[in-house]
């Protein structure tokens, strides 16, 4: 492959990154500008050209512009948050990180690129802000909470998932830290809210943040906060910490948080001491911590997602909440109770399940645990036409195949055409018959119903067995 073949992949590389890129010369003038980064600044490639970047970009100086200070320092800056108003009059806000270029030793340029975070970012604000107005104006003090959920609203029989719900009423009279760890979809959150609304802050704010996806500098001010003038376009606004005084801060998926951010926020935990970006003086906050883990804490602390520090400081009071897969009594019990709200909001009533489809739940491995339950439900009821019975086939199709699955391998499995006809039918029927006392937890009124038959012969056909 030639020079020219060679500058042409490159070329055609840097143009379908889906980030701003700018690159210039040792004389500061434009060698190479992408479409997304035109789309940033309202301008067109061609009105960049070859030109100096100061000739397009007047509002900035050769102390502002990244790209001319690394040109002029040949250091890298790594991350920088920028806010700016674009050509067309929007104000974009983005992460810059800005790198010399060297050729042999000797600096030949720099290239910046930049990651548009505005929409990100003016929707963080926007609830910080509601959240605020909402608090100053709230004549209720049970306004300021946005925590629903309380231990009644978790339903279970699993002796696990009880002990945690003891655990989790005894714990909530303190303002230890508390870390969840559960896979998604488990009721990290539910388990948080029903905490706060057993403790005396129940009256006081809760306010709850996933730390997934969101760069380092714009978490840090949700979080902290932000003074007027500590980066370009920033104001003077509270974060989540001051938001939360006197009630519950839950961060969500804390492994996701970067590892700086959680440097700051074990300085918090320590002192107690708020500290908004840009400003020299903190605040005295007095915030209950909770965090929640999507990956076991040896593994974040494995793959260094988790500083261990930190682990350590919330590591006062912990609970882990166990797979739906794991809680078989709970699958039948907690689908009666989605079927029972779903058919109040579909205005339908229905006959309940089929045994097939029990079957077909108690057989899934819920994967995505109760929230992937509750949403096979709410698909059944969109599926069912009349007021009858929720059939196999109105499951979702993974369910569906799981379920055909697991029928063939039983089959595969068994040996019933070797055997007498009667035997064979008798070993069918105690296998229906095990199966829905599992699935009923062993309730023998409730086995009877999935089976269809009366309770008096259900309990004779135990006898027998």
């Amino acid at each position: 492959m030639n020079t020219l073949e060679t500058n042409e992949m490159l070329k055609a590389i840097l143009t379908s990154i889906d980030e701003g890129i700018h690159a210039v010369g040792s004389d500061g003038k434009t060698v190479f500008y992408n479409e997304v980064a035109a789309m940033l600044d309202g301008l067109t490639v061609e009105e960049v050209g070859k030109n100096h970047v100061l000739d397009v970009f007047p509002s900035l100086t050769r102390e502002t512009s990244t790209l001319l200070k690394v040109l002029q320092t040949g250091e890298p800056i790594i991350n920088q948050e920028q806010t700016y108003t674009n050509r067309n009059g929007v104000q974009i806000n983005t992460i810059n990180s800005t790198l010399p270029v060297t050729v042999g030793g000797k600096l030949i340029g720099a290239v910046e690129v930049a990651k548009d975070y505005t929409k990100i970012r003016r929707l963080s604000e926007k609830l910080i802000d509601l959240q605020a107005r909402n608090m100053k104006g709230s004549k209720n003090p049970n306004d300021e909470t946005d925590a629903f959920f309380s231990f009644e609203h978790i339903i279970t029989a699993d002796q696990q998932m009880q002990e945690v719900i003891a655990t989790g009423k005894k714990v909530s009279g303190t303002s230890s830290p508390l870390l969840i760890y559960g896979e998604t979809g488990t009721g990290k959150e539910m388990l948080v809210q029903a905490v706060h609304n057993h403790s005396n802050r129940r009256n006081k704010p809760f306010i709850a943040q996933n730390c997934a996806a969101i760069p380092a500098t714009l978490l840090e001010g949700i979080l902290f906060g932000t003074t007027k003038g500590s980066f370009t376009g920033s104001i003077d606004r509270p974060g989540l910490f001051e938001l939360a005084d006197r009630g519950t801060l839950f961060l969500d998926e804390l492994n996701s948080m970067p590892l700086e951010i959680q440097a700051k926020l074990l300085r918090v935990l320590q002192d107690g001491i708020v500290y908004r970006v840009g400003a020299v003086k903190g605040k005295k906050v007095d915030v209950r911590v909770t965090a929640a883990l999507n990956e076991h804490p040896d593994d974040c602390l494995k793959n260094k997602t988790l500083r261990n520090d930190l682990y350590y400081r919330l590591n006062v009071i912990y609970l882990e909440l166990p797979p739906l897969r794991f809680r078989k009594n709970d699958v039948l019990m907690l689908s009666r109770h989605f079927l029972a709200e779903y058919e109040s909001a579909f205005c339908k009533k229905t006959k309940g399940f089929s045994a097939d489809a029990d079957a077909a739940f108690m057989n899934h491995e819920w994967r995505g645990n109760v929230r992937e339950l509750k949403h096979a439900v709410e698909y059944a009821m969109n599926m069912l036409e009349d007021n009858g019975h929720i059939q196999i086939e109105h499951l979702p199709v993974h369910i569906k195949r799981n379920s055909l699955d697991s029928v063939k391998t039983e089959e595969s499995n068994d040996e019933l055409s070797a055997a007498p006809l009667k035997e064979a039918v008798h070993s069918y029927e105690k296998k229906l018959i095990s199966r829905a006392v599992e699935a009923s937890g062993g309730n023998i009124q409730q086995a009877a119903r999935l089976l269809n038959i009366p309770r008096q012969t259900l309990q004779y056909k135990l006898k027998q067995k």
